[in-house]
Formats: structure tokens, C-alpha cells, sequence
């Protein structure tokens, strides 16, 4: 993974002066208003079984295993340094998408969001609940990933945690009463392997469903395309994946994200939905 952010990233919330009745109210408008209701593209609502495990809880959890990570990694001269080109590149295309993650999910507004970059040959990115990104140094050399495509899988994977996909995944296996006292278990490191298999447990290397891959894909797409990346990129990055799983096997990526055309022809299918999106970005 990489280093600890020292400048986190992080979306501005505003306090709010009104009355209570009249802040309720204004509330429940915005909650009408906000995530699928504004979109382009269509994924319905999330998923209610993630209210079985308190956001906050894995939230926590979440920011905690992120930690550990980066110290391991910089214990191990993996982490990039806030100088790395790369690492300012992947922190630039984060604040261009970051903004037009609160529609999707109001949590968003008080996460502290953080980027980092790991030195490794592994072909993985994620977004862990909370907002802490990491990416490796092999998607973005292997791939040789333009900016656009790296707004895809930036997008793509913010959107898992937007979606709050973990945490209705730990809801679905763990059940209600489990889930809060074995989160911490759940969430946890282990204590063999090196690094890259450490940071393959739990949450990183969680397989999440066929419809939760396409609601990460579609989300993904319009956050880029909102923050001015050409959508089109979504396609070539999947194309791109298809050709490297074809070349080596066991990408750490394509384990939890499988690719295949069905992928490629959903992605297709609301590319123009998002088009508009995407030329008024770069119009402003």
C-alpha cells in the first residue's frame, strides 16, 4: 500500500442553524433528492440489509486495518513518499471525484478521506469503508493506465464504500447479533503471509456479488464522468484487465472483480447516459 496521507483529503460539511422541525423536514428533501434520484444511471436503492451493522462500526474498523497497512507498508519501504509523482496523480484525480460523492451516500461528508500508493507488482486498487483509498504501483504500470482510466477504478471502487457493499456483505454472512462482536475478527490482518497476502484478507479481497460489481461499475462511471473523465475509459480499462488476465494469472484485481463482455457491454449500454455529464465537466 502506501503512506499515510499526511494531507487528507476531505469533504467540507457545513453546520446547520436550523430549527429542528424545519431541519427535518429539509432533511427528508434532500434524502428524496440525493443518490439514485439525481442520477444518470440507474442501480436502485442500496441495499437495506446493511443497517444491521452500525456505520459507523465498520467505518471504524475499516480506518483502522487501512492504518496497519500503511505501517506495514512503510515498514517495508513500499510507501510512497508525498513527493511520488504517481501518488500526486491518483491525489489529484481523488479531489476531482470526491466532490460528487455525498449524493451517493451522506456519510461521505464527514469521511476523512486519504490516498495512498504501495511499490508492488500486484494489479489491485480499493476503497475501504470510511474513504481510504490505496492503490499499487502494478494496475497503474502493468495497465499502463491513462488518467481517465484511473478515474474508473478510483470511482469504481469508491463506489463499493458509497454503496456501503462491505458492510452489507458482513450484515448478509455474519447476522445481526454477530456481526458487532466478531467485526474486529472479520476485519482483521492476520498474522501470516507478507505483505501482499496480508493486505489480500478480509475487506480488500472481499468478493462481492454480480450486482454489486455492476452498482460499483455504474456508480463509478457517472462519479468520473461527473468530474470530467471521458467515460469512454471504462471500456478500454476492462478491455484491458480481460487482456491481462488472458496474459498472468491470479491478478489480485480480477479476483474480486471479475471481468468478461457482459461487464463490458453494461458499461456500454450507459455510456450515453453520462456523456452529457461528462461534456459539461469539461465545458466548466
Amino acid at each position: 500500500m502506501c503512506p499515510r496521507c499526511e494531507r487528507p483529503l476531505s469533504a467540507v460539511s457545513a453546520a446547520s442553524p436550523w430549527q429542528p422541525r424545519r431541519a427535518f423536514l429539509l432533511a427528508a428533501a434532500g434524502a428524496m433528492l440525493a443518490g439514485p434520484a439525481l442520477a444518470q444511471v440507474n442501480v436502485g436503492n442500496a441495499s437495506m440489509a446493511r443497517n444491521l451493522v452500525p456505520a459507523d462500526k465498520i467505518e471504524a474498523a475499516g480506518v483502522q486495518q487501512y492504518g496497519q497497512l500503511l505501517e506495514q507498508a512503510r515498514a517495508k519501504g513500499a510507501l510512497a513518499g508525498d513527493n511520488n509523482p504517481q501518488l500526486q496523480r491518483l491525489r489529484t484525480i481523488a479531489q476531482r471525484l470526491i466532490p460528487f460523492a455525498t449524493p451517493w451516500n451522506s456519510r461521505a461528508r464527514d469521511w476523512k478521506w486519504e490516498v495512498n500508493l504501495i511499490g508492488s507488482k500486484q494489479i489491485n486498487a480499493f476503497c475501504m469503508p470510511g474513504g481510504k483509498i490505496a492503490f499499487f504501483t502494478g494496475i497503474l504500470e502493468q495497465l499502463k493506465l491513462s488518467d481517465d482510466e484511473v478515474a474508473m477504478v478510483m470511482g469504481h471502487e469508491m463506489a463499493h464504500a458509497l454503496r456501503e457493499h462491505a458492510r452489507a456483505r458482513m450484515a448478509k454472512s455474519a447476522g445481526t447479533g454477530a456481526a458487532l462482536s466478531i467485526g474486529a475478527q472479520l476485519l482483521g490482518l492476520g498474522q501470516v503471509g507478507d505483505l501482499a497476502a496480508r493486505a489480500g484478507t478480509q475487506l480488500i479481497t472481499l468478493k462481492f456479488s454480480r450486482s454489486d460489481e455492476t452498482e460499483a461499475d455504474l456508480v463509478g462511471l457517472e462519479l468520473a464522468a461527473r468530474a470530467g473523465y471521458d467515460p469512454k475509459a471504462s471500456v478500454s480499462l476492462w478491455q484491458k484487465m480481460a487482456a491481462a488476465s488472458k496474459n498472468q494469472g491470479g491478478l489480485s484485481f480480477l479476483s474480486t472483480h471479475p471481468t468478461g463482455p457482459d461487464r463490458i457491454t453494461k458499461l456500454e449500454a450507459n455510456l450515453p447516459k453520462v456523456e452529457k455529464l461528462y461534456r459539461d465537466a469539461k465545458k466548466g
